[in-house]
């Protein structure tokens, strides 16, 4: 984001601040990143950013602030920015939900980076239709027993904290009901590590008569569906910030390639069609920027919900990146899917967000619904 975007109505002289100082903070930091090692980059990646004190913002919940910050790391690591995204994701049930026991309980170490925190909402067989939730969670005096299965979820097998949603009634989305769970709590067990095209830690969870204290729910018995739709209410603008980050780096990489790489006797950037492409890239970027950061500042100014408004910069933001990745990698050429060029990685890592917490289908579903009711 430059001096430019950073003069946008959208923005106060304190996230203005902030942004320069995490410029300025990022750019002294060195992580070494292993594909074949994820767990250990994301461990060693919220280490930094608790030490630098950055996982704080991950609780408070400020949304330009999160957008400003994954905007940022996306652009470094998509490791790092997965770090980053999944401390905030993974406890923002507790945050917004939480009693004052769990609050305590668990806030402090996210924010310290000694508490990997983890969103195990997603199964087999329900992933955009959260309705359909199968894990069972049964009461038994003070306690809950559960059982079942979550699949793709972040952080799988290297998390401290799930907060896990099952169903407590067979009443559809008014069924289901949040819990905060220690990766310790017996009964409770990775099955499977999932590798993807971008490696993230990510794992298949299982339980088995696990037992969970009352006060480890995270509301009221029944309130799974609205805790877990207002949790993503929050976090879906950032992701479409995350691929901002990673579009912008897209940008940056082809902008240089082009202006050195020689073609017919004059630089790639002399041909009216790549002249083109890199329109149709900047204006992509900008369109996405105003979305997502629209949807941060009309949460952040006290709106309740804005599921139509996070669902647009969700949508347009991931579908802009894939389009902007694709054309980098056409303008490279052969370096485009050449295995350790920046460009490649960033086709491979931007994929995956217009499928997380919301594929593009469903945030179309949402917008028209939501368009329907004005």
């Amino acid at each position: 984001m430059n001096a430019r975007e950073l003069a946008w109505p959208f923005f106060d002289d304190e996230h203005r601040a902030l942004a320069r100082a995490f410029d300025a903070w990022i750019s002294d930091i060195a992580i070494e990143e292993d594909e074949r090692d994820p767990d250990a980059a994301v461990r060693a990646w919220v280490r930094a950013l608790a030490q630098g004190g950055w996982l704080s913002a991950c609780t408070k919940l400020d949304v330009r602030t999160l957008c400003l910050l994954r905007e940022r790391l996306a652009y470094r690591s998509a490791l790092a920015d997965f770090a980053f995204a999944m401390q905030g994701l993974g406890s923002g049930a507790i945050s917004l939900f939480g009693d004052v026991r769990l609050r305590e309980r668990f806030l402090p170490k996210v924010e310290a980076g000694t508490c990997i925190a983890a969103f195990a909402l997603s199964e087999r067989e329900a992933g955009s239709d959260v309705a359909a939730i199968a894990t069972r969670a049964v009461r038994d005096g003070e306690r809950y027993v559960i059982d079942g299965e979550k699949t793709w979820i972040s952080n799988g097998g290297i998390a401290d904290l799930y907060v896990v949603f099952a169903r407590t009634s067979d009443s559809g989305a008014k069924g289901l009901t949040a819990f905060a769970i220690d990766a310790d709590t017996p009964g409770f067990g990775i099955v499977e590590r999932i590798n993807t095209i971008s490696p993230h830690p990510l794992g298949t969870l299982a339980f088995s008569r696990m037992t969970v204290p009352v006060e480890r729910r995270i509301g009221a018995e029944g309130d799974g569906f609205k805790i877990a739709m207002a949790t993503l209410d929050v976090f879906r603008s950032t992701v479409g910030a995350a691929a901002l980050g990673f579009a912008r780096r897209a940008y940056d990489e082809t902008r240089a390639h082009v202006r050195s790489r020689q073609l017919f006797g004059a630089p790639l950037s002399a041909l009216q069609l790549t002249q083109g492409a890199i329109a149709d890239m900047a204006l992509d970027i900008d369109a996405s920027a105003l979305l997502v950061y629209r949807a941060a500042w009309t949460k952040d100014g006290g709106a309740q919900r804005v599921t139509r408004e996070a669902a647009m910069a969700k949508l347009f933001a991931t579908e802009a990146a894939g389009r902007v990745c694709d054309r980098a990698v056409q303008l490279f050429g052969g370096r485009g899917v050449t295995r350790g060029e920046v460009v490649e990685r960033l086709y491979r890592d931007v994929r995956a967000l217009r499928i997380y917490e919301g594929a593009s289908e469903i945030q179309k579903v949402v917008i028209a619904r939501a368009s329907m009711e004005e």
